[in-house]
């Protein structure tokens, strides 16, 4: 069993995929090929956003905004501990100061409410200027962006959408990637859409902002070719790449819903035997993941011990917070400063998630557990 499948959907989809590649071969233009700017308009297009910018990865859709605001030392960006290490990596790329906010026990996303305490907090003490909040779209579902939006407004901050795991959801009839200043998302092979590769983009309905994405994308580059009027990096998309997105966008929106019916199983089968994930009403998650949780991590291992014998693979996201990893001990968080976090990263495993489970595959997995 797989615990993501990219083998069924190339069979599904290899006549339009195979034919797009070659056509990218066969123009010979693998940067900046006219898959790209057809990507970008689909993309758009899908978010209800005016620009897209095809980008070489989630962390670079990520840093470009980042960049691009200027953001940098003695900034303070709020985010959660309990995601990837992109998310707060660009941050610190920048130069500015990750300050992390404890996850809503039901959604795991970031508390709205322990994040408006946060800002006082900062802008009380006065050592970083507060700047910009990255909510993340956890496991394929949006975060409260209501309540986000009014606090990013209450106190002048912008807000980045993470949602390299959420594409293809939406919250309140809106899509992932809608909300914010900018938003930025992720391509890696995993994700509910994935290229062949590394890929990514950013979102923005600012036109100003969006020229500077463009600029920054290719080494900061101005009016002529070798004139280049900011720091940029290089963080163009491959044609190809572009090309296989552009398939697989085609059967997307049918596999977001075969998603669903995947995790509406799961939900019924683990009912009362884990903590299955919470759906709010007016959310539709793109499952990314399907996480369930243990009673305790001696339980969490029990169970996956005894899908392991199953051949039956699954795994931990997150086990170790940002707040508590290597690279953020200069930030002096300790264990027991987000509890909530600590808690589920104790307890959390994912289940094997893919439009192409079968029934007999799902029933086996909740059999076991």
């Amino acid at each position: 069993m797989q615990f993501i499948d990219l083998k069924t959907q190339y069979a599904r989809i290899k006549d339009k995929v195979d034919s797009s590649i070659m056509q990218v071969l066969e123009h010979g233009k693998y940067v900046f090929g006219p898959e790209i700017t057809e990507l970008e308009d689909q993309l758009a297009k899908y978010t209800g956003r005016n620009y897209c910018l095809a980008c070489s990865s989630g962390t670079d859709a990520l840093l470009i905004p980042l960049m691009a605001w200027e953001i940098g030392r003695g900034d303070a960006v709020f985010t959660t501990p309990f995601t990837f290490v992109a998310t707060a990596e660009v941050i610190s790329l920048t130069g500015a100061t990750p300050v992390f906010i404890d996850i809503d026990k039901d959604t795991y996303n970031i508390d709205a409410e322990l994040l408006e305490i946060a800002i006082k907090k900062v802008i009380s003490e006065g050592k970083l200027n507060a700047k910009a909040i990255i909510p993340v779209d956890l496991f394929g579902l949006p975060a409260d962006y209501d309540a986000i939006i009014d606090i990013a407004k209450k106190y002048n901050l912008k807000i980045l959408e993470d949602g390299a795991q959420g594409f293809g959801g939406s919250y309140k009839g809106k899509k992932v990637c809608h909300f914010g200043e900018a938003a930025g998302t992720s391509f890696f092979p995993a994700k509910p859409l994935g290229a062949y590769g590394d890929g990514g983009a950013a979102f923005t309905d600012d036109e100003e902002l969006f020229e500077i994405f463009q600029s920054i994308r290719v080494h900061g580059y101005g009016g002529q070719r070798y004139d280049n009027v900011r720091l940029g990096i290089n963080g163009r998309m491959d044609s190809i790449q572009a090309a296989v997105l552009l398939a697989k966008l085609e059967i997307f929106d049918e596999e977001i819903e075969l998603r669903n019916k995947v995790a509406k199983r799961y939900s019924q089968g683990l009912k009362n035997k884990v903590v299955i994930p919470k759906v709010p009403v007016g959310y539709e998650s793109a499952w990314a993941q399907y996480s369930v949780l243990a009673e305790n991590s001696n339980h969490r291992q029990e169970i996956q011990d005894k899908l392991k014998e199953a051949n039956i693979p699954s795994a931990i996201y997150y086990p170790i917070p940002l707040h508590l990893q290597t690279a953020y001990q200069y930030l002096a968080y300790k264990k027991g400063d987000m509890p909530i976090t600590e808690n589920i990263s104790e307890r959390i495993f994912s289940l094997p998630m893919h439009p192409y489970l079968k029934d007999k595959e799902i029933d086996e997995i909740c059999d076991i557990i």
